[in-house]
């Protein structure tokens, strides 16, 4: 009688455990405390509080403008820098793309700290301009890797037809390689911002008052033990993150049902 092989699930059994521990159960955590009241009995007053509280609104419009702002910038500089080294004659084996992932080998903190005595010798520690430019600097890798991935696996051949219909370079970039590479726009816009909402140890070494985060203020609560308001105003955030990930996935599957509806992109006013 022939032993029947284990099942392939088993081996992620261990990682099914660790996920359980340490991501499920804090997260049923936060969920309970945030719907606790301070005598301990179940209430709604502690989330509600959230919404009353004015100080509430200006720290998470400050975060949503900081990490839009760092978003924006990440993507302005990576496209072109992505583009370039999809380009290069090194983009079979990455090694430039390589120079970019390097730093982030190094301790982030240590990373920082570096970044902020260069900053002083400018003169722009602990400022707003300082803030934006550490978290640009600690994402930048996350905007960069999925947009030269996606430039590099494009078809040729769709930029080669637009040439031989006529197109200019320019007319090729806008409808045929920019269109192309919006997946990894949207995947490297999502690693970016999502993170600037609770990357408050980038602002409060590099930045000042003005540059405070909702996740600084979250930390500052559960410092103080205040468990209930600090994990209804994480639920808050929490809710936030996934409806911006939702939105993503969204426009994600949107832009794949669009290019699954045609054989190729336009150019020139034309289909290829």
């Amino acid at each position: 009688m022939r032993k029947r092989a284990p099942s392939k699930g088993i081996f992620a059994l261990p990682y099914a455990v660790v996920c359980v521990i340490f991501v499920v159960f804090p997260l049923l955590l936060v969920v309970v405390y945030a719907f606790r009241s301070a005598e301990g009995g179940f209430s709604f007053s502690t989330l509600a509080a959230v919404f009353t509280n004015s100080s509430n609104y200006i720290a998470l419009l400050r975060t949503i403008g900081i990490a839009f702002l760092a978003t924006a910038i990440c993507l302005i500089i990576a496209y072109p820098v992505a583009f370039i080294l999809a380009a290069s004659p090194f983009n079979k084996i990455a090694i430039l793309a390589l120079l970019f992932v390097i730093p982030m080998w190094m301790n982030f903190m240590l990373r920082m700290f570096a970044l902020q005595a260069i900053l002083s010798m400018m003169g722009i520690a602990n400022t707003f301009a300082a803030a934006i430019i550490g978290l640009v600097y600690d994402f930048f890798p996350f905007m960069l890797l999925p947009i030269y991935t996606s430039l590099v696996n494009l078809d040729r051949s769709y930029a080669e037809a637009s040439g031989d219909l006529g197109a200019n370079g320019f007319t090729t970039f806008l409808k045929t390689t920019l269109p192309l590479s919006v997946p990894g726009i949207l995947s490297g816009v999502t690693m970016v911002f999502m993170p600037c909402f609770s990357a408050y140890a980038v602002t409060d070494v590099l930045g000042s008052a003005d540059t405070t985060l909702i996740g600084r203020k979250i930390a500052v609560l559960f410092d103080l033990q205040e468990w209930e308001a600090g994990s209804a105003l994480s639920l808050v955030l929490l809710v936030l993150v996934m409806l911006t990930m939702l939105v993503g996935t969204l426009i994600s599957r949107r832009n794949k049902a669009k290019d699954g509806g045609s054989a190729m992109p336009k150019a020139g006013g034309r289909m290829l």
